[in-house]
């Protein structure tokens, strides 16, 4: 898997002005008004439109990873290992995701990313 924080902004642009200058490259394909992903070597950062911060997501930046396998097979061996997903598989307007929980409660999303949109 790779790792993804995704940070939420309540405007794409400007945050990707930002980020552009501290140094992250902007791997869109293209960028959008509610998503773009940027890299710095081999790290990756999800910029996300929210609406409203302080309603809908009262944490600025989530844990994210993009599972480079199915989603299905990495829930088999999440499984395995005594993992049950809190939210089972969904489609996305990106792809697939699944989400976690840690010990604490803290939610993780793993992401499938539809090769389509990352060609």
């Amino acid at each position: 898997m790779r790792m993804m924080p995704i940070v939420y902004v309540s405007d794409v642009e400007r945050a990707l002005t930002f980020y552009r200058l501290l140094g992250l490259e902007d791997t869109s394909n293209p960028p959008s008004r509610m998503w773009a992903e940027l890299r710095l070597g081999d790290a990756s950062l999800g910029i996300h439109y929210i609406e409203t911060l302080a309603d809908e997501q009262p944490e600025r930046v989530t844990l994210n990873f993009v599972s480079q396998i199915p989603l299905e097979m990495l829930r088999e061996n999440l499984r395995e290992r005594g993992i049950t997903p809190a939210r089972d598989i969904i489609d996305e307007a990106f792809g697939r995701s699944l989400v976690l929980r840690d010990p604490d409660g803290l939610l993780i999303q793993i992401d499938e990313h539809d090769p389509e949109l990352y060609a």
